[in-house]
């Protein structure tokens, strides 16, 4: 056993370690253990409580004003793994700025980053989400829907994106894709990168947006950016959703056209 001397040397050492990663045992807390508990406890999902609270507190129709409620939530109520306002910005002005008129998004999750961008594209333009949980696909469509958005603007496919991505062209009629974010696995974003290079997705100047580049991270998708030549890079630091102390970052690709 050890001695209650050892234990009390240990002491100091947790209390700092309590202290410098309190916000990421925060989080845990948030993200885990109170969804565990609510899961149990009501026997439905988050995703599907916070759309509850949405379909109840926001304004159908009103793109910018479901945001707002999905922050609120996320801030006061349960995490949602949702882009959030501080990176909703940035991704904003990306969109502005490239005005694409095709736009996959890998991820939709409960369809934060979905509604975001397809209020802010151009005239034509049509935005492809792809989602391969079931459930959360669900929320997401009623999310979109309540939104006002619909087919002609958003598609949303369910399934793998290693098996959406090669079917784009001939079964979904994408030829090409303008812009790209990235929000579902890290460990899939290399992957998933490279089969749109493969499939030949991706025309001179196209935008990829990768989410949460910091934390969790995906250090192997970075990697071959910066090693192969292929894009134009940078990172927008910023911090991780809803949690201001806990610092994240989104990758800025441009595809050179090089192979």
């Amino acid at each position: 056993m050890v001695s209650p001397a050892i234990a009390l040397a240990f002491i100091p050492f947790v209390v700092t370690l309590l202290i410098r990663y309190r916000h990421y045992f925060c989080l845990f807390y948030r993200a885990v253990l109170v969804r565990r508990v609510r899961d149990y406890l009501t026997g439905i999902p988050k995703e599907e409580r916070a759309f509850q609270y949405v379909l109840t507190h926001t304004i159908p129709g009103d793109p910018q004003h479901i945001l707002e409620t999905f922050d609120h939530w996320s801030y006061h109520c349960e995490y949602l793994s949702n882009l959030g306002p501080q990176k909703a910005k940035i991704l904003e002005r990306l969109i502005y700025e490239k005005a694409p008129l095709r736009v996959l998004e890998l991820g939709t999750y409960c369809g934060y980053a979905t509604i975001l961008i397809a209020q802010l594209l151009p005239l034509g333009a049509r935005l492809y989400t792809v989602e391969m949980d079931e459930r959360k696909a669900a929320v997401a469509e009623k999310v979109i829907r309540l939104a006002g958005f619909d087919d002609d603007t958003v598609e949303l496919i369910r399934g793998p994106s290693q098996e959406v991505i090669p079917q784009l062209k001939e079964k979904y009629g994408l030829s090409h894709v303008d812009f790209i974010f990235m929000g579902h696995w890290k460990r899939c974003y290399l992957r998933d990168l490279q089969l749109l290079e493969a499939h030949d997705l991706l025309l001179e100047g196209a935008t990829i947006v990768a989410d949460n580049i910091i934390f969790p991270g995906a250090p192997h998708f970075m990697q071959y950016v910066k090693a192969c030549g292929k894009y134009k890079w940078r990172i927008h630091r910023t911090s991780l959703q809803y949690f201001r102390a806990i610092p994240d970052g989104m990758a800025q690709l441009t595809w050179t056209g090089l192979q």
